[in-house]
């Protein structure tokens, strides 16, 4: 078998990016991401260490996430199996990515950004929950966030027939705004699935 070794030659099978997928990209939180972030209640939470890689699922009964502001959210770490791989990691190498998910929705948000742990008191207490707190809180600093074409969710038919929230903001809302206007949001929203139903594998 053979392997590819260079980035030149997984250019030259792959090709350019498609133009939205650098457009959707910000630097911050903007108000749609912001929309989509708050209404998830699970996501997927990636780091690296020193003995590797880790990927923890996250999740809670109401947002998964805080956004102090939009270059910063929160996570609080509940109760687990205290294996700590995640917070290792991020002690010795604070760069995270977090994939963000509501079922139903094709939509995938993705956020990478470096992350450090706090034990501070003010921020452990935005979390309380009849007394309980969590015993610590991931701070996140957000350096980029974009998101996920739907193909892998259709394909993998991940939420069967389960219809999406209708009050969430979708790619085509996401690209209007990150183009200024550029990228109408009715007909990218309405020529997508005749797309991606034509470009599936």
């Amino acid at each position: 078998m053979k392997f590819l070794s260079s980035i030149d030659q997984l250019e030259d099978i792959y090709g350019a990016p498609v133009k939205a997928s650098v457009q959707k990209v910000a630097t911050h939180l903007t108000g749609e991401y912001s929309r989509w972030i708050i209404a998830s209640r699970f996501c997927a939470l990636a780091t690296v260490g020193p003995e590797g890689t880790d990927c923890t699922p996250r999740g809670d009964d109401g947002p998964v996430v805080k956004i102090l502001d939009a270059k910063t959210v929160v996570m609080p770490d509940w109760r687990g199996n205290n294996r700590i791989d995640s917070l290792r990691n991020i002690i010795d190498d604070g760069r995270v990515s977090l994939m963000f998910m509501i079922p139903g929705s094709g939509t995938v948000v993705r956020l990478n950004g470096v992350a450090r742990l706090t034990t501070d008191t003010k921020t452990l207490d935005r979390f309380e929950r009849n007394g309980t707190l969590p015993r610590s809180v991931i701070v996140i600093y957000v350096k980029e966030v974009y998101f996920q074409c739907a193909r892998a969710l259709i394909r993998s038919e991940l939420w069967g027939d389960q219809s999406p929230p209708t009050d969430l903001p979708t790619a085509g809302d996401f690209l209007n705004s990150m183009t200024s206007g550029e990228i109408d949001q009715q007909q990218y929203d309405t020529a997508w699935p005749a797309r991606a139903s034509s470009s599936m594998w």
